[in-house]
């Protein structure tokens, strides 16, 4: 299995950390972790790329954060807002219509014109 590189996911982040704040609330490693479930091990990220992928979108007002303890140790919780509800709303609109396009394109189904002859 190949694990996708961060690289790969830009312009993407951002929506798919929505997506799995979506359903709850959840401290930084536990996204990690969500993303990596989710995608079936081939998304596994750095925290040092998600962690400041959140605190941007704390700093666009799609995430909340704030802190809870458990067993003796402070994390830092982030949830969506309804900004960020309707931010993931759009992001899943236009990942549909890429995804769609991309397909479109890659499809090994599609007809083939003509070929150029010399």
């Amino acid at each position: 299995m190949q694990v996708m590189r961060a690289e790969a996911l830009k312009g993407h982040l951002e929506g798919m950390l929505l997506a799995v704040l979506r359903d709850e609330p959840l401290h930084g490693y536990a996204v990690l972790e969500v993303l990596r479930e989710r995608s079936g091990g081939q998304i596994s990220l750095p925290s040092g790329t998600v962690y400041p992928a959140l605190h941007r979108l704390e700093a666009m007002g799609l995430v909340a954060s704030g802190w809870s303890q458990v067993g003796g140790r402070k994390r830092r919780v982030y949830e969506l807002t309804d900004a960020g509800l309707r931010a993931l709303d759009e992001h899943q609109r236009s990942w549909q219509a890429m995804a769609k396009a991309v397909s479109s394109v890659m499809s090994l189904t599609s007809p083939r014109r003509g070929t150029k002859t010399a």
